[in-house]
């Protein structure tokens, strides 16, 4: 039985809806983008969505609603997607990394008011958070924190009530990045509602796909009209097709996808509750197997929205080893997350080093995602779970070599 790494759930209902739409003239910004967006106003109790060409586009939407510019600081997790980091560097603006929480790998709060309240002060407590270089286009123009990014790693929402105290106390912008989290919910509230602006992302290995695409909500109509502009080459609302307000971009969603997309989030709940079931035939049968962990899960989290499933290998364990071991058995599997601060060219702007954040990169060596997706079956989950036991037990699988 081949099993594929991740499958979207696609049936005839999506495949027509496609159909439909290529059967009129509107391909782009038709009444599919306008419904696919109320759809997610009725789903999040958002006042605004604003359906995007990916989850990566929308998160640059929300720093530059923020005003976020040349040399400001964002506090943000280096344990995510480089996206996440990305959006703040697109603007010349600093990511300063804050280490995560060793359960979750979501952002640490404790560290995060730290870091929030000691570069407030400026002088050499301030300067312990910055990195040990900085690009040639903000030296010596260093400005204030103006907003945390804090990610919703593997489908749990990050810690928001302490998120956002840190965030009134001073004064700055939230931006939540829920593409991991579409139907997740803390404390009762649903994942990309519990900041300023939330993201949500419809790559096809995530809960509903677009092929590509994402979506803004939130309950600012200023920042909002604004992002609408700036989807759309930088037309206002009033402009006409070849006069642009404001600099934008061509970061639209279109008619086939948002059609894709409706016709999904019709049946979000169905999809979540195949993805629980698939999360739970792994914990049981993952409960048999010594030296690896099932996912951490924080009390306040009353929703997970299974993304993808990663485990957590012992540390006497040689992850890569074992990953290639894996793929011999033919079961997929891929390292979740590289430490975004050790990328190359992270490494090559800031000057990070191996240590810098000791919690993201003991995750990042010993996290490994498996073979995930609503389509999957207990027989399937039953093949990885005995092929993972195997590779554990295979001459070498250990640090040791042994």
């Amino acid at each position: 039985m081949k099993i594929p790494m991740s499958s979207p759930e696609l049936n005839d209902a999506d495949r027509q809806a496609v159909l439909d739409v290529l059967n009129t003239p509107q391909l782009s910004m038709g009444p599919k983008i306008e419904a696919f967006e109320r759809a997610f106003c009725d789903l999040t109790g958002a006042q605004h969505a604003i359906g995007v060409s990916s989850g990566t586009t929308g998160l640059h939407l929300c720093v530059r609603a923020a005003g976020i510019g040349t040399g400001d600081l964002v506090l943000t997790t280096p344990f995510s997607f480089v996206a996440s980091a990305n959006v703040i560097l697109f603007e010349k603006a600093v990511p300063i990394f804050v280490d995560v929480d060793p359960l979750t790998g979501n952002i640490d709060t404790h560290q995060l008011a730290q870091a929030a309240e000691e570069l407030s002060l400026g002088g050499d407590r301030a300067r312990k958070w910055l990195p040990r270089r900085l690009p040639s286009e903000v030296e010596g123009r260093l400005g204030p924190v103006k907003a945390l990014l804090p990610v919703d790693v593997f489908g749990q929402p990050a810690d928001y009530d302490r998120i956002n105290a840190i965030a009134r106390e001073h004064r700055l912008t939230v931006i939540e990045d829920s593409c991991e989290a579409l139907g997740a919910a803390y404390q009762g509230r649903p994942a990309g509602t519990l900041g300023d602006y939330g993201v949500f992302a419809f790559y096809p290995n995530k809960q509903i796909t677009t092929g590509e695409g994402g979506m803004i909500v939130t309950d600012d109509s200023a920042a909002a009209e604004y992002m609408r502009a700036l989807r759309n080459q930088g037309r206002a609302p009033g402009d006409t097709w070849l006069q642009h307000t404001y600099l934008g971009y061509n970061y639209r969603l279109d008619e086939m996808s948002a059609a894709l997309g409706l016709t999904q989030i019709k049946r979000l709940e169905a999809l979540l509750e195949r993805r629980a079931q698939v999360a739970a035939w792994y914990e049981k049968h993952l409960a048999q197997i010594d030296r690896v962990s099932p996912p951490g899960l924080e009390d306040y989290t009353s929703r997970v929205s299974w993304f993808v499933y990663v485990i957590r290998v012992e540390p006497s364990i040689n992850r890569d080893r074992l990953a290639k071991n894996l793929e011999e058995r033919g079961i997929p599997v891929r390292p979740y997350f590289s430490p975004i601060h050790l990328q190359p060219y992270m490494v090559k702007a800031f000057g990070f080093r191996p240590g810098d954040y000791p919690v993201t990169e003991d995750l990042g060596n010993r996290s490994l995602a498996l073979p995930f997706s609503g389509a999957m079956t207990e027989d399937m989950v039953v093949d990885v779970c005995q092929a993972l036991a195997e590779a554990l037990n295979a001459p070498g699988s250990s640090s040791s070599g042994r």
